[in-house]
């Protein structure tokens, strides 16, 4: 039988800590997500519209970042990344920086997600029926002004399914980050269930935990699907 007096927020519990590896897991997720998305933004419309030196840089960004499993990424990412940064600060008379383990993580999440990002926001963009984008251009809008009222909001029902999956695993990935150190979920639930013993409890709560926020997410992943088609149904009408 379970003892559920371990799970209690006061010692000997350690429910706090398991409260507090949730709360860092969805720091990185969150972070390195949005972090994702602005690098897959630039990253999607620099393939479409940049030169032939910066598509081929991207290219080799997206291949090399899906090509390699995650967990040596986030590995060569945290440790080489931090150690090449500070040597380019030495070579610059500029002070070693400290890089923590909650910026380095979310940077590397972020890393990892921008080259998804960029391969999912291309294919939605490609989506988006050139003819709107021509209509823009005959009235004289922009290319910043068509981006943000014609191919932003027309790409975002395409968009939507591959960036929730990509929240999703961004949510997962956050556990990878236990085998540099830092304490999120995973890290403090295995260092709950080694010092008590009771490995069931706590990786049965870690699991439980993990799926109320899927589950969550994908009630609002649906709400905000719901609120674009909506938009869009009204836009065409």
């Amino acid at each position: 039988m379970f003892d559920i007096s371990l799970l209690s927020l006061t010692p000997p519990g350690w429910g706090a800590t398991l409260l507090d590896g949730f709360a860092n897991s969805l720091t990185l997720a969150s972070g390195g997500y949005a972090i994702g998305l602005l690098l897959g933004t630039a990253g999607a419309l620099g393939k479409l519209n940049g030169n032939a030196f910066f598509r081929e840089a991207l290219e080799t960004y997206t291949t090399v970042v899906r090509a390699v499993p995650e967990l040596v990424l986030i590995l060569f990412l945290y440790y080489a990344g931090t150690d090449a940064m500070n040597r380019l600060l030495a070579a610059l008379d500029i002070p070693a920086v400290d890089v923590g383990g909650l910026a380095a993580g979310i940077s590397v999440i972020g890393i990892v997600q921008g080259a998804y990002s960029t391969e999912v926001l291309r294919g939605a963009i490609l989506a988006v029926p050139y003819g709107q984008i021509e209509a823009a251009k005959a009235y004289g809008m922009s290319p910043l002004r068509i981006l943000w009222r014609i191919t932003l909001p027309a790409m975002l029902p395409f968009a939507i399914p591959g960036l929730a999956n990509l929240w999703l695993i961004a949510t997962k990935d956050t556990a990878l980050l236990a085998v540099v150190g830092f304490r999120e979920l995973a890290l403090a639930t295995r260092q709950a269930a080694g010092t008590t013993k009771d490995y069931m409890l706590f990786f049965t709560t870690a699991g439980a935990m993990y799926l109320a926020l899927t589950i969550v997410s994908s009630l609002v992943i649906k709400m905000v699907e719901r609120r674009v088609t909506r938009r869009l149904a009204v836009a065409h009408a």
